[in-house]
């Protein structure tokens, strides 16, 4: 049985003119790792927002675990609170030990008590992925997650993103 799936799924904005899905249908399995590419507008965030719950479809089944973490296009961190707080916040009870090892392995660990607002857009980016990771979950969805991350750090979120994954068999869209 697929962990996330949607059977004939559409949905519209409210006030839209046409629907930004019409009848999708697709499964992914547990550990499994999906990539969703497109042009702008296409409908890949409506996808992800309907996986987590955010949003309802206006016809057709969507099945997602309850539990899910999600990395957004915009970072949506707390600006006034520190990087920590912002992991501790939706941690499950215990996991604080887990968000501070991914934050240092993000290369953060120096800055836990930094206010979010002093960080740079990339920081900011690589604080959102860990929060993502660290909040677990049965699946993790991601919204252009690299945005503002230069090569290197790119490369050492993906590492993080799959081996948490993996580690947890975790599907990933």
């Amino acid at each position: 049985m697929a962990l996330l799936r949607f059977e004939s799924v559409s949905f519209r904005y409210p006030d839209a003119k046409t629907n930004a899905l019409e009848a999708l249908s697709f499964s992914i399995e547990k550990g499994e790792y999906v990539v969703v590419c497109g042009e702008s507008g296409c409908g890949k965030t409506t996808v992800i927002r309907l996986l987590a719950g955010l949003c309802a479809p206006n016809s057709g089944t969507v099945i997602a675990p309850e539990r899910v973490g999600v990395v957004f296009q915009e970072d949506r961190l707390l600006p006034f609170a520190s990087i920590k707080r912002n992991l501790f916040l939706p941690s499950p009870d215990g996991g604080r030990q887990n968000a501070m090892q991914l934050l240092r392995d993000m290369g953060l660990g120096s800055e836990a008590d930094t206010a979010v607002r002093h960080l740079s857009g990339g920081m900011k980016r690589r604080v959102a992925i860990v929060r993502a990771l660290a909040f677990g979950g049965e699946a993790l969805l991601l919204d252009e997650p690299f945005n503002g991350l230069d090569a290197e750090n790119r490369r050492t979120a993906a590492g993080l993103i799959l081996k948490t994954a993996a580690e947890n068999r975790m599907p990933v869209l």
